[in-house]
């Protein structure tokens, strides 16, 4: 079995920030998607802006945008970064409201954790906005969709 290497220890097996000041800033992207299943009335609730606390999609979309600029906050060894652009998009089915982060940045490292904590935060708004009609929603499926940009490349999930 060949063994794995991760960055974000030292030979010593202690938990480190990687060193990326040698890097060149590169541009950088990724795509996040996640999924937030619920009942049928609430999804149409949210489709037709009738949810008492306001417009759910704005509010997720603003803050999925927050929290990606404030990724570094909350992911202990994840670098600081100067986030350029940040698109949060919903679509909306029967029984959930898929939700998609892509993040952008000429930076020495990557923003997939920049996109994952956006789509995460914003689904978990909406399922704040929407506790109290429907208490059984499940935020699921949160996954790196794509990422460019940097030495490994670009990477696609295969549907």
């Amino acid at each position: 079995m060949s063994e794995l290497n991760f960055s974000h220890f030292d030979p010593a097996g202690r938990a480190r920030m990687v060193d990326v000041t040698p890097k060149e800033p590169t541009h950088r992207r990724a795509v996040a998607r996640c999924k937030v299943f619920m009942k049928p009335e609430t999804t149409a609730a949210i489709a037709n802006r009738e949810v008492k606390k306001g417009d759910v999609l704005a509010v997720a979309r603003v803050a999925g945008i927050q929290a990606s600029k404030r990724t570094a906050e909350m992911i202990p060894l994840c670098h600081p970064l100067l986030v350029g652009a940040v698109y949060i998009n919903f679509e909306i089915g029967d029984d959930h409201i898929a939700v998609e982060a892509q993040v952008d940045t000429i930076d020495r490292t990557g923003v997939e954790m920049e996109a994952l904590h956006a789509c995460s935060v914003a689904a978990l708004t909406i399922y704040d906005m929407c506790k109290s009609a429907d208490r059984a929603m499940v935020i699921g499926e949160l996954t790196l969709w794509e990422k460019s940009g940097g030495r490994q490349g670009t990477y696609r999930r295969e549907a």
